[in-house]
């Protein structure tokens, strides 16, 4: 059975790592040990062990002075050159899926190097075509409580569901500082969100009112997003929220096996076709270069021409007269002696003798042509 894949994402300063290592203690906890992976280049500690670091094969500065790279230029950099070696992991991965049941993946907190990168579609697609993948999209629930920057979120996590057409579990990390209900009750009660932002309006002397009514349509647009997604509080710090957040992913995983699965399988199919047009175009083009026509297309195809005969027609293999009921008549030209194609004890005595024979003529000749070189050479020294 494929392991379930979790690729925790989350902007910088959300808890991501934190709510890694407290995933991974409630894990070990329920006697499910999970496979860790960390695909963040930059990071000087992780308070968790990973069975596969990234930071084991690159190193982050030798990119940054090499290549003359900034921060984020660097962390790209290294996801690029981790991302060749992605389909080692993902087989290390398959060959200890008997004794795993979840993998959980730490990405780098620069999240746009990752999810609009190359590599990182890349990474993630080779995990979501491999094992039942989910996305964890970690919130910093204390910096939320504005209903603009609650909103400029969620449209973030949009833009990552649509990009990464994974199942999706927003979680709302730190609710031991500040309790989520309030974001649950925006994204399911949109007067509520009416009601917040009214209020936020009021409060606020300088505020904008077109920023206001952008961000009143948008919550409008966003119902059906929030349909599609499982919301989970969760305290990285106190453990509060874990069973809850658990429950979340194997439902996702349902969901992935029944909707996603078929989806990826359509994305997959379509790509094929795509590649096979794209094929036979250049096939064509080839053909108009090389000056041949659709006609003689054909011809040019057909391997032998033994393919393109009838049933009942010679096909080029010459049968023996005798299965064609031919008797024939051959005439043999060999000695009597030879006929037989055998030394016997007649013919041994003889075949010695002419063997002998040869043999004498063949050194006669040879000596008499040595004898002739040697005379020359005198002649010539003298």
């Amino acid at each position: 059975m494929a392991p379930q894949t979790v690729l925790c994402i989350g902007m910088a300063g959300s808890g991501k790592t934190t709510f890694m290592q407290r995933l991974n203690s409630h894990l070990h906890s329920k006697k499910q040990v999970p496979y860790v992976i960390n695909l963040d280049p930059a990071v000087l500690k992780i308070p968790f062990g990973a069975n596969i670091d990234i930071r084991d094969s690159i190193k982050y500065k030798k990119v940054m002075e090499n290549y003359n790279l900034g921060p984020n230029g660097a962390i790209v950099t290294s996801l690029n050159l981790f991302s060749t070696k992605i389909d080692q992991v993902i087989q290390i991965v398959e060959k200890k899926s008997s004794q795993y049941e979840k993998v959980i993946v730490d990405t780098p907190g620069q999240i746009e190097c990752f999810i609009w990168s190359a590599s990182g579609a890349i990474i993630t697609e080779a995990f979501a075509s491999s094992f039942p993948t989910v996305i964890a999209y970690i919130v910093d629930t204390p910096r939320n409580t504005s209903p603009t920057t609650f909103m400029s979120n969620m449209l973030y996590a949009c833009s990552i569901l649509y990009k990464t057409k994974l199942p999706m579990i927003i979680v709302f990390n730190k609710t031991d500082v500040t309790k989520a209900d309030f974001a649950k009750e925006w994204m399911t009660d949109f007067e509520s969100f009416q009601a917040a932002l009214r209020e936020q309006e009021a409060n606020e002397t300088d505020g904008s009112g077109y920023m206001n009514s952008l961000v009143n349509s948008m919550s409008l647009m966003l119902e059906e997003f929030y349909s599609q997604l499982d919301i989970v509080g969760v305290s990285s710090f106190t453990g509060e929220g874990f069973d809850e957040f658990l429950d979340a992913v194997d439902n996702k995983v349902t969901e992935y096996n029944e909707y996603y699965m078929a989806e990826r399988e359509r994305i997959l199919k379509e790509k094929a076709e795509k590649e096979k047009k794209r094929k036979e175009k250049s096939l064509n083009s080839m053909m108009k270069d090389m000056g041949l026509d659709e006609a003689k297309k054909d011809e040019v195809d057909v391997i032998s021409d033994t393919e393109s005969i009838e049933e009942g027609e010679n096909d080029g293999l010459v049968l023996r007269d005798e299965d064609e009921g031919i008797e024939a008549d051959r005439e043999y030209t060999f000695p009597e002696d030879r006929q037989s194609g055998e030394i016997n004890d007649r013919s041994s005595e003889a075949l010695q003798q002419r063997y002998q024979d040869a043999y004498e003529q063949t050194a006669k000749s040879a000596s008499s042509q040595t004898a002739e070189n040697i005379a020359r050479y005198i002649n010539q020294t003298q």
